[in-house]
């Protein structure tokens, strides 16, 4: 046993000191382990190599989609490409080597059965390459094919012994034996203590692995390239149409909004892209033509109180001595609270609007507390009839102001037509609750029944400047009743018109 190596220097003590004097006044504590770095910047990552990083990620995502689907292709098809040729390279070695070891042991076995049968020919042949070695117990060569050594056998008796336990196929430097490849080689036993020895240049095995490895190393590239360029273009197709569609959108203007966007007659996702960015523009057109129509009709109705105030005033300081200030005034004041219920009603349609139907508030609102409460200023000009329910209240979701006024206009659209009092009566049915608002008036024909919930709509009988409204009123109401999950709808009550709201229950 070995001695162990000498100490290169004094044994020291335990405890002993090991590092060089401090200097005087220096800080004692903990020893630093080696390589430690004290504060942050142990952590931190160095800012030129994340800068770095950032430059490529940068540069990554200012490349077109094309190059980058093409480039993460040709990638994916390169390293399958590499793994499927290191594959089929492995596969054919094994394939050949399996091959020659089946010729080399098939061949060895006929002359293990020849020699078994002491039918072995003095002059053996080998008509499919295999060298063969016939020894006998005392180590001499007996037979072999041509090409073969007679003298020196291809194992020494030592690695003939080794190679019959091992049971299989080895290889052979065939140089020593004048044969200028490498071998591969098989051995058998025999009767009477004879061995057979076969082999076969492994050189075929070698030239054809060598010759696929070759062509593929050529022909990958070349069918990468052919691939990406593949790729390039099956990509470009299938952008060709987001890129119509991005050159139809630029065309669209605010003076071509009633333009569209091409539909490619693929039925896939830029197909349906180019239908929903289609159903967009048409429903922007007609929410810009609606738009507009407001505007023009609020424009329109606004310029008839602003003249008549305008006139008003113009003829009563032209002729100030005849003029009956008090019903100047009271003109004046009459047109502008027409002009204010005009705001109003202007304001509450663009609330509405911005919500997108959606509710500004969503509580429980009692409507057997409210309507009472509401109709309660018109006095004996309305009268109120709440069903009676079993249980609890008649409640709802929803906004409180807002279903006040579309109450408050329903019943002062009644009072411009009716002679007799307003009936204003509330009620469940089944999972909802029923509100209704009849008049005695003239009614409205059925065909305009639903045309006069639309903005700005007025009838002819309703257009005097004294009793008509400004035609927002039903608007109102439809939009805050759909806001509220409901409907409203008018119908006949023989004689006059009955709106009816239904809402659903909390």
């Amino acid at each position: 046993m070995a001695a162990d190596p000498p100490a290169r220097g004094p044994a020291r003590p335990p405890g002993a000191a090991t590092d060089r004097a401090r200097p005087s006044g220096a800080a004692t504590g903990p020893a630093r382990p080696a390589g430690a770095v004290a504060g942050p910047a142990a952590t931190a990552p160095a800012p030129g190599r994340a800068a770095r990083r950032g430059r490529r990620a940068g540069w990554w995502r200012r490349k077109s989609l094309r190059f980058r689907l093409t480039a993460v292709a040709s990638a994916v098809l390169a390293v399958a490409l590499a793994a499927s040729a290191y594959v089929l390279v492995g596969v054919l070695g094994r394939a050949l080597i399996a091959g020659t070891d089946d010729a080399i042991h098939q061949r060895a076995r006929e002359v293990v059965s020849l020699a078994d049968a002491g039918r072995l020919p003095v002059e053996m042949t080998s008509p499919d390459g295999v060298l063969v070695q016939v020894i006998d117990a005392a180590g001499r060569i007996t037979h072999a094919t041509p090409g073969t050594d007679r003298l020196l056998p291809l194992l020494d008796a030592g690695e003939r012994a080794t190679a019959i336990a091992r049971g299989g196929a080895g290889f052979v430097d065939g140089g020593p034996y004048g044969i200028p490849h490498v071998l591969r080689v098989r051995v058998l036993s025999a009767d009477q203590g004879r061995t057979v020895i076969a082999a076969r240049p492994f050189s075929e095995v070698q030239t054809s692995v060598n010759t696929a490895a070759h062509v593929l190393l050529v022909g990958t590239p070349l069918l990468l390239v052919l691939l990406a360029g593949v790729s390039w273009v099956i990509v470009g197709g299938t952008l060709r149409p987001i890129a119509a569609l991005r050159r139809g959108a630029e065309e669209i203007t605010d003076t071509a909004r009633s333009r569209r966007l091409p539909v490619p007659e693929s039925r896939d996702e830029v197909h349906s892209l180019a239908v929903t960015l289609n159903d967009m523009l048409a429903r922007l057109e007609k929410a810009d033509a609606r738009q507009r129509a407001l505007v023009s009709d609020a424009a329109h109705e606004l310029r008839s109180p602003l003249a008549s105030i305008r006139l008003q005033l113009e003829v009563a300081l032209g002729h100030p001595e005849g003029q009956d200030w008090r019903e100047t005034a009271e003109g004046v004041l009459e047109d502008t609270m027409r002009l204010a219920r005009l705001a109003e009603d202007l304001l509450a349609l663009a609330r509405l609007d911005e919500r997108g139907g959606a509710l500004a508030r969503r509580e429980p609102v009692e409507l057997d507390r409210l309507v009472p409460q509401t109709v309660e200023r018109y006095g004996e000009a309305v009268t109120v009839q709440v069903a009676p329910t079993p249980g609890d209240a008649i409640v709802v979701t929803g906004d409180a102001l807002d279903l006040g006024r579309v109450l408050v206009n329903l019943v002062d659209n009644a009072l411009r037509h009716t002679v007799s009092p307003v009936v204003v009566e509330l009620r469940t049915e089944g999972t909802g609750a029923v509100l209704t608002v009849t008049d005695d008036g003239s009614g409205i024909p059925e065909a305009d029944r639903e045309r006069v919930f639309d903005r700005f709509t007025r009838l002819d009988s309703a257009r005097s400047r004294d009793h008509g409204g400004a035609g927002l009123g039903l608007a109102i109401v439809r939009e805050t009743v759909h806001a509220h999950g409901g409907a409203v709808t008018l119908e006949d009550a023989a004689p006059g018109l009955r709106a009816v709201v239904r809402l659903p229950l909390s």
